[in-house]
């Protein structure tokens, strides 16, 4: 944000939050409602929510919606338009816009369905769930760990590892099927209710979840589900799935909840079984979910993922997932890619950029030996890459930085591919760790 765009939106609020409390408490018929019912709203709209609001929008940046507003227009258009739309908001009028659809890859080869509110809808959305979640913040169970303040997954994934170690040897693994896309409005809405009792805030979040998808040119409506990509998404499934916390709490489970992510921890696979088939029908019958049995198991912890995430056979170490590595390693093969002809500088440092963002997430982990085997592999994917740059100049490269005439002679003259020459004595001598190094290139084992 600008400084000039800052003020602006900062005189914008300051405005908005200057008007008359009886204004601001007035419902759909024109008539004041009680403080009570109506405080919710007031706080959606006061001038701080609202900065803090903006403020986040801005930081997560993001894609445009259906009518192409960036986000760095945004401050711009809440100084001529924002009086507008809080006096239509205030009096319930406000209709918000449909979702832009987009398709993102998943791993498997398949794809993730994603709604992209326009930046307006995202400004709100987020202004309403910053005051959602203060209110709800106090109720929801300790051992749910998804867009909380103050709470994160790897506490989730610490969790279910002290279960292990204390015995619980077996893991209920349950992948709800579907979940954004098939949350029951109506329960949502009751539910919401026992701690949002506000009827206008009500109204305005059943609008959202019925604004509808836009796909290409077509118009779809939204009878059911919360869209994942806006910033009101998590906290509702949050909202939703409370109820399956308090229930596992109340058979005396042990378990540990990240979003859909959960986690029910228990002493056998027999016991693993009972609650795997008594959890699937709460989900099913009072929840209206389903849970995904091609994803869902009753295995030992060392066989199933969390998180991305596993543990060892001996002592339930972290460990990173297969699955996690392998992304990793797609996204350090598009990188080094021998075709992108980038000096190595440039690609070390989208390397770094890469590398660091995934230390900061896995880091945690206990079981090094995979993080060395990667640091290993990054090096040669990078002495590969610069010896099929140096083409034809291999032997006076080689010469340069101190290999041997016969070592760089047998090395320029083979017949091997650069994958296979990336591996052999002349290449680590020319370009040893401290290469790397000196390039900014990260390692993700320590030292």
């Amino acid at each position: 944000m600008t400084k000039r765009d800052g003020k602006a939106s900062d005189h914008l609020l300051t405005q908005a939050a200057a008007t008359p409390q009886d204004e601001l408490v007035a419902g759909l018929s024109g008539h004041p409602e009680s403080i009570h019912t109506q405080a919710l709203l007031a706080q959606v709209l006061e001038r701080a929510n609202l900065q803090r609001a903006l403020k986040q929008v801005r930081q997560n940046k993001g894609a445009p919606g259906i009518d192409g507003m960036t986000v760095d227009e945004l401050p711009e258009y809440l100084r001529h338009h924002w009086l507008g739309i809080r006096a239509q908001l205030e009096a319930g009028s406000y209709q918000p816009q449909p979702v832009k659809r987009v398709d993102i890859p998943k791993p498997d080869g398949k794809t993730r369905p994603l709604g992209i509110p326009t930046v307006l809808d995202r400004f709100i959305q987020q202004a309403i769930a910053q005051v959602v979640s203060a209110q709800w913040e106090p109720h929801f169970h300790p051992h749910s760990y998804g867009f909380r303040p103050q709470r994160s997954a790897h506490q989730a994934i610490r969790e279910v590892q002290s279960c292990i170690r204390q015995g619980y040897g077996w893991v209920v693994d349950m992948d709800l099927q579907a979940f954004f896309d098939r949350v029951n409005h109506d329960r949502l809405m009751v539910r919401l209710k026992r701690h949002c009792p506000d009827r206008a805030l009500l109204r305005l979040i059943n609008r959202y979840l019925n604004a509808g998808v836009r796909v290409g040119e077509t118009l779809e409506p939204t009878r059911m589900g919360v869209p994942q990509g806006g910033p009101l998404s998590p906290v509702l499934a949050n909202v939703v799935l409370d109820e399956l916390d308090w229930e596992l709490h109340r058979r005396g489970h042990r378990f540990a909840r990240y979003a859909d992510d959960c986690n029910i921890l228990v002493r056998s696979k027999r016991a693993g079984k009972r609650v795997m088939a008594g959890v699937t029908r709460f989900v099913s019958n009072s929840l209206r979910l389903t849970v995904n049995p091609l994803k869902s198991a009753v295995d030992q912890p060392k066989n199933r993922k969390f998180l991305g995430f596993t543990v060892s056979r001996n002592g339930a170490k972290l460990k990173v997932a297969d699955k996690a590595i392998e992304k990793l390693k797609n996204r350090v093969r598009e990188l080094t890619r021998r075709t992108r002809g980038k000096r190595i500088d440039a690609v070390v440092a989208e390397l770094r950029k890469a590398l660091l963002g995934w230390k900061a997430y896995f880091g945690i982990t206990e079981v090094l030996s995979p993080l060395r085997d990667i640091d290993k592999w990054v090096r040669r994917k990078l002495r590969c890459y610069l010896w099929k740059q140096w083409g034809p100049s291999g032997y006076r490269e080689l010469r340069k930085r101190g290999v041997s005439v016969r070592e760089a002679w047998n090395t320029s003259k083979s017949a091997h591919g650069p994958w296979r020459l990336s591996k052999t004595p002349a290449l680590a001598q020319a370009l040893p760790l401290r290469f790397f190094t000196n390039l900014g290139l990260p390692t993700l084992a320590p030292r």
